[in-house]
């Protein structure tokens, strides 16, 4: 829409369907497969924007609930708009803030016209449509967009995944009357829960609106690492070919690869933050806990092939100590140093599918990390 950025395919790899890809944006160009940190507030937590960067992101994604919230639209807008507001010279995702919202069980109230609800932070009662959602977006000055979804909370009723399903398309289609600025683009959200004909429904329903690209929603809530693999085999290679498709909130390196070769071209999770705060670092060989003893005086970097400057200057013992004496600048070289991780994660990816050796990574990353999800539980929900 309106000079939107572009997606191409530039290779695919003959076992799966997994593909290599490029979106050109305004701001540069973005290689696919990608992960985006997650920059909820307009900030990674404990990590300065010159790191964020080092680590080789070219795309963050913000929520735009939480900006709306605080510090508000005028706010931004007088800085300059959310790229200035935050320094971040890459391209910016926002999430419409849907997800969050339907989170605020007992404090919102959703119908076919909107959701209303009571702001987490002062109990300010607001109110949330398609048209208004997807405003505030442009108003940022954000290069993807994403429609206003109703994401149902797990555990769901196959009629309350219907009517989440139902509601959002109806959604989408106002999003598109409603539209973006130039050089933005605007991302449908499908829905479905784990019920293949719904799924099937939503994109086939989509797939014939003018979107920029298409994001799976609502999973990754609770329904489990086989049923949340299972759908998005089957669900991915559904939506349109020459379009970005978009895992949203799904994380854990093992998940990325798999729904890679089911043809995903775009990740973000709080997954490798939330993990560094906690004193766990993402390696090759899995999941380290620097809250353990044995690394004490361990001289090894957290990875050895690892190129982030956290390894390239300290030693495990080293954040081992930073991470028992409850200094926060533990939280902030292990956030850099998985982040970095993930970028190289990522990188890795993409020269094994032209290369012919995504099978042998999907093996490797399996036996690293076989649990679903690593690390600390979700965060609860909102509460006003």
């Amino acid at each position: 829409m309106n000079g939107a950025p572009r997606f191409e395919v530039l290779a695919r790899d003959a076992g799966t369907q997994a593909r290599l890809g490029r979106i050109t944006t305004t701001r540069g160009e973005i290689p696919t497969p990608a992960f985006l940190p997650v920059a909820t507030h307009g900030f990674v937590r404990a990590l300065p924007i010159a790191a964020l960067a080092a680590t080789g992101a070219q795309i963050v994604l913000a929520n735009a609930y939480h900006l709306r919230v605080r510090p508000g639209a005028e706010a931004i807008a007088a800085l300059g708009g959310l790229h200035r507001f935050m320094g971040w010279e890459g391209a910016i995702l926002t999430d419409s803030g849907g997800f969050q919202v339907t989170s605020l069980a007992g404090h919102r109230q959703v119908t076919d016209d909107g959701i209303a609800f009571r702001s987490h932070v002062d109990g300010a009662l607001l109110f949330l449509d398609p048209e208004s959602a997807l405003d505030f977006q442009v108003q940022l000055g954000v290069d993807i967009a994403m429609v206003l979804d109703e994401c149902t909370p797990h555990p769901y009723t196959p009629g309350q995944s219907r009517a989440g399903l139902d509601r959002t398309l109806r959604w989408a289609e106002r999003a598109v009357r409603r539209g973006v600025g130039p050089g933005q683009a605007l991302f449908a959200i499908t829905q479905g829960g784990t019920d293949p004909a719904l799924r099937r429904e939503a994109a086939h329903t989509l797939s014939a609106l003018p979107f920029d690209g298409y994001a799976i929603g609502g999973l990754g809530i609770g329904e489990g690492r086989e049923a949340l693999r299972r759908t998005v085999a089957a669900h991915a290679p559904d939506l349109p070919e020459d379009r970005p498709r978009y895992l949203m909130g799904v994380g854990p390196p093992a998940d990325i690869v798999e729904a890679v070769a089911a043809g995903v071209d775009m990740f973000d999770c709080v997954i490798p933050t939330r993990n560094a705060r906690n004193a766990a670092a993402f390696t090759w060989q899995g999941l380290l806990n620097l809250r353990n003893a044995r690394h004490a005086r361990d001289p090894a970097p957290l990875g050895p092939d690892c190129r982030c400057g956290t390894c390239a200057r300290h030693p495990r013992g080293y954040l081992h100590h930073l991470v028992r004496t409850a200094d926060s600048l533990a939280g902030s070289l292990l956030t850099a140093h998985n982040l970095h991780f993930y970028q190289q994660l990522m990188e890795t990816i993409r020269q094994a599918i032209p290369a012919g050796t995504l099978g042998a990574l999907r093996h490797r990353l399996c036996a690293a990390y076989p649990d679903r999800a690593p690390g600390p539980r979700p965060l609860p929900p909102l509460r006003p």
